[in-house]
C-alpha cells in the first residue's frame, strides 16, 4: 500500500509542476534507452540494457512534465536525486499484453522495449514504471543517467534509405510518424513507397486527421528484407525479414507483431520520429497497435484502408477496441477501475470521460437504436451516410474492450468497433484532437 501511495504522489507531482523550459535542461538531441521487461502473469521486472545518443529531438518541447493519459506504463526523467519531473510520457507494451495470456501462467519470458527522451544537459534519474489493469504498480526501475557517460553510444545514419511522403512542418512542431518496410525485398521498394502513400492517404481521409494533416510529418524508411513477406508459424513459414514480424502472436492467427523492438529502433537510426508504423508486405489480414510503442498492418488486404486507420487509433491516440466477444483469457477492464483509455468507461469515474457530451435524460446503459439498418443494406453513398450518422449519437452503450458486460462505449458504432462505419465517434475524435494538441503545443 505504501508503494502505491508513493507512486500516486509522484504521479500527481508530474501533473502539478511548473512548466519546464526545454533549453534549461535538454539539448536538441535524443537519448534512446533500451530495456528488457521480464516475468510472468504474477510478476514483472525491468532491466536497463544500454543508452544511445542520436542527433535532433523530434518530440514535444512544451508541457514536458505532463502526461495526456497514463497508459499501462510511464517513463519519467527526474532532476537527479529529486522528484522534480523534467520530462514524462506514457506507453503500453507487448509484454503487458502477454501477461494477460494463459501462457504467462506457466512460463517466464522477456520482451524488448525502447524509449526516446530528450538528451539531458546534466545528470538525471530515469524511472520506468509498469502498472496493471487495476492501475497498481507492478514493477519500477529508477536509475541514473550521466550525459557524459562514455558508454552512451552516438548513432546516426545507418545507410537505410528514407524519404518524406508528407511534410506538415518542421520536426519541432509536428508529429513525426515513421513508416518502416517489413517483408519487402530491395527490389520491392517502389511498392513500399506506394503503400506508404496509400496509408498516408487513408489516415488523412478520416476526420479529425484530415483537419490535422499539417500537424504531421510522414517519413518512409525502406528497410530491406532478404525474403518477401512475414513469418507464418502455423504454416511453418519462417522468413528472413527486417524485423521478424510473425502472425500467431500469442497463438492468435491474425495477431501480427514483432518482439524485436531494439532492432526496430536500429533501423530508424538517424531518422527523426515519435511514432512507428510497420507496413508488412502480405495479403493476409493481420496487425495490431500498441500505444506509444508500435503499430502494424498488412498492405495487400482488401480492408487495408480501414485497418490502417483503426490500428493507428490504438498506437497513436491510445484508443481502445470497442468491440466485444467475451472470450479473452483475462478481464482487461475490471469493474472497480476506470480504464485509462478515453473511449471506454466502467462508470467508476465516468465524469472524467464523456459525461459532458451525453444529452440530458439519456438512459445508462443506453439501448442501441433498433431502427438503424445494417450497413450492408446501404445501396448508395447517401444511404450509407444516413446509417453512419444515426450511429454517432452519444450515449453510454454497454459492450467494449472485448467485454459485453460492465464496460461501456460512447457510440453505437465507431471506427474503433467496426470497419463499415466511416467515422471515429465524437469521443474518439476529441481524443485524437486533444492528444495532437498536447504533442504539438508551442
Amino acid at each position: 500500500m505504501l508503494r502505491i501511495i508513493i507512486y500516486l504522489a509522484i504521479a500527481l507531482s508530474c501533473q502539478s509542476l511548473p512548466a519546464q523550459n526545454f533549453s534549461d535542461w535538454f539539448e536538441d538531441n535524443t537519448l534512446r534507452l533500451d530495456y528488457v521487461f521480464a516475468g510472468d502473469s504474477a510478476q514483472a521486472e525491468i532491466f536497463f540494457e544500454q543508452a544511445f545518443k542520436q542527433k535532433q529531438w523530434a518530440g514535444r518541447r512544451c508541457r514536458l512534465s505532463e502526461m495526456y493519459q497514463r497508459g499501462n506504463g510511464q517513463v519519467r526523467v527526474y532532476e537527479k536525486g529529486t522528484n522534480n519531473v523534467l520530462y514524462c510520457n506514457s506507453f503500453s507494451t507487448l509484454f503487458q499484453e502477454w501477461q494477460a495470456t494463459e501462457e504467462a501462467t506457466r512460463v517466464r519470458k522477456c520482451f524488448e522495449t525502447s524509449y526516446l527522451v530528450p538528451f539531458p544537459k546534466k545528470p538525471v534519474d530515469v524511472c520506468i514504471t509498469m502498472t496493471d489493469f487495476h492501475n497498481r504498480v507492478t514493477a519500477e526501475l529508477r536509475h541514473p543517467i550521466d550525459p557524459k557517460d562514455i558508454l552512451i553510444r552516438p548513432i546516426g545514419e545507418n545507410g537505410i534509405p528514407y524519404k518524406y511522403i508528407w511534410r506538415g512542418g518542421d520536426i519541432t512542431s509536428c508529429i513525426d510518424l515513421a513508416f518502416v518496410a517489413e517483408g519487402y525485398t530491395a527490389e520491392q521498394m517502389d511498392k513500399f513507397y506506394n503503400d506508404v502513400q496509400r496509408a498516408t492517404d487513408a489516415i488523412f481521409s478520416f476526420e479529425p486527421f484530415t483537419s490535422l494533416k499539417n500537424r504531421f510529418n510522414i517519413v518512409a524508411v525502406a528497410s530491406p528484407s532478404a525474403d518477401s513477406g512475414p513469418c507464418i508459424p502455423r504454416m511453418g513459414q519462417w522468413k528472413r525479414s527486417a524485423m521478424s514480424t510473425h502472425y500467431d502472436t500469442f497463438y492468435s492467427d491474425r495477431y501480427l507483431m514483432t518482439s524485436e523492438i531494439h532492432r526496430l529502433y536500429d533501423l530508424l537510426s538517424g531518422v527523426p520520429f515519435e511514432n512507428i508504423f510497420i507496413l508488412v508486405n502480405s495479403p493476409t489480414y493481420g496487425g495490431g497497435g500498441i500505444y506509444n510503442q508500435v503499430t502494424v498492418a498488412t498492405t495487400n488486404h482488401s480492408t487495408f484502408r480501414e485497418i490502417v486507420v483503426h490500428e493507428f487509433g490504438h498506437g497513436y491516440a491510445g484508443l481502445a477496441d470497442e468491440y466485444f466477444y467475451d472470450d479473452q483469457y483475462t478481464t482487461m477492464y475490471p469493474a472497480d477501475t476506470e480504464p485509462w483509455e478515453k473511449n471506454l468507461t466502467t462508470l467508476v469515474d465516468f465524469q472524467s470521460k464523456w459525461a459532458d457530451l451525453v444529452p440530458k435524460k439519456t438512459p445508462v446503459p443506453t439501448p442501441p437504436n433498433p431502427k438503424v439498418p445494417n450497413f450492408k443494406t446501404a445501396k448508395t453513398a447517401k444511404e450509407l451516410k444516413k446509417i453512419n450518422d444515426a450511429t454517432q449519437v452519444i450515449g453510454v452503450f454497454e459492450g467494449g474492450g472485448y467485454q459485453s458486460k460492465g464496460v461501456y462505449r460512447p457510440a453505437q458504432e465507431c471506427r474503433m468497433k467496426i470497419n463499415e462505419v466511416e467515422d471515429f465517434c465524437p469521443v474518439c475524435n476529441r481524443t485524437i484532437r486533444e492528444i495532437t494538441d498536447f504533442y504539438t503545443a508551442k
